[in-house]
């Protein structure tokens, strides 16, 4: 992918020479069905600009990395931009210095691509309010991760206080292919569940959603208790007809048991960002599921 750099620019000359690099190469600026804006720093920009491309080649966009400097140096904006025919839409690394940190919206706006929609990823430190962010209410979604958060519950059981229509959580998108087996466990018929219970190692961000989104469905009581881990490591629901659990203890295989029929392997991977953040890509909409568990979280988390 070809690389060009430009320092000390503005947004306005960014724009300008990436549409002279798409009618140069051939490839004019279309196709693309969105804006991904990543906000981080120096030290996680490079993990996450490549998530973000390897994510784009199923939603191809316009990706503004969105890395914040020293707010003590004079006023800078530093671009690099990486348009290429084989890339899926154009990324560019936009360095901020000086008063631009506090500002990073004026330079994102004319940016923006028209007519398309705006993601905003945080993967590592967020705003409080993610929402009412200068680059979080330019955003229809925004995705958070409260696995980079120092207390992981925590930041959970916040979310639901700062929720907006839009807002999610990596630590939510993990939990898909648990809560598609937990959801395949009911096809039959089983016996009425009286309790349940998410094994995980401490402090697990995903571990508490888990617990709240079968503790909203079944309604039962589903408790988190400690596990030696790694991450989540068995689900547990206690039925009139006998336990129904699925078990890991590796990175790709799991137990899955149910009453009258015999263990059966099935895969349950951990999957890497890119693979989360695409599946997030799909979906535009509000998730009310994602919603109602965070709020759940909320009332039962005890600080």
């Amino acid at each position: 992918m070809p690389s060009f750099m430009l320092t000390d620019t503005t947004a306005s000359k960014i724009s300008a020479h990436l549409t002279h690099l798409r009618h140069q190469l051939g490839s004019p600026a279309v196709g693309m069905v969105l804006t991904l804006v990543v906000v981080c720093d120096e030290a996680s920009q490079y993990d996450a600009t490549r998530a973000a491309t390897e994510a784009a080649r199923a939603h191809p966009s316009r990706i503004l990395v969105v890395i914040t400097r020293d707010p003590a140096e004079p006023n800078r904006l530093d671009a690099e931009l990486r348009v290429g025919e084989t890339t899926p839409g154009e990324v560019l690394l936009l360095r901020l210095y000086g008063e631009l940190t506090g500002h990073a919206d004026s330079v994102v706006s004319p940016l923006l691509l028209t007519d398309t929609p705006v993601v905003a990823w945080w993967p590592k430190s967020c705003p409080e309010v993610p929402a009412k962010d200068p680059i979080g209410a330019l955003a229809q979604r925004r995705i958070l991760d409260a696995r980079a958060a120092p207390e992981r519950v925590r930041a959970i059981a916040g979310r639901a206080r700062s929720y907006v229509p839009g807002d999610t959580d990596l630590a939510w998108t993990r939990l898909t292919p648990w809560r598609s087996l937990l959801a395949a466990a009911f096809d039959q018929p089983v016996g009425k569940v009286r309790k349940g219970v998410v094994e995980a190692s401490a402090d697990h961000a995903s571990a508490p959603l888990l617990a709240a989104w079968l503790g909203e469905r079944l309604g039962a009581p589903v408790k988190v208790a400690e596990s030696g881990g790694p991450g989540l490591t068995c689900v547990r629901l206690t039925t009139s007809d006998g336990d129904i659990a699925i078990s890991r203890s590796d990175a790709l295989l799991a137990t899955f048991s149910r009453p009258g029929q015999p263990d059966r392997k099935v895969a349950l991977a951990r999957r890497p960002t890119e693979e989360l953040l695409a599946e997030e890509l799909r979906r535009l909409d509000p998730d009310e599921i994602y919603e109602a568990a965070i709020r759940r979280v909320a009332r039962t988390h005890k600080p």
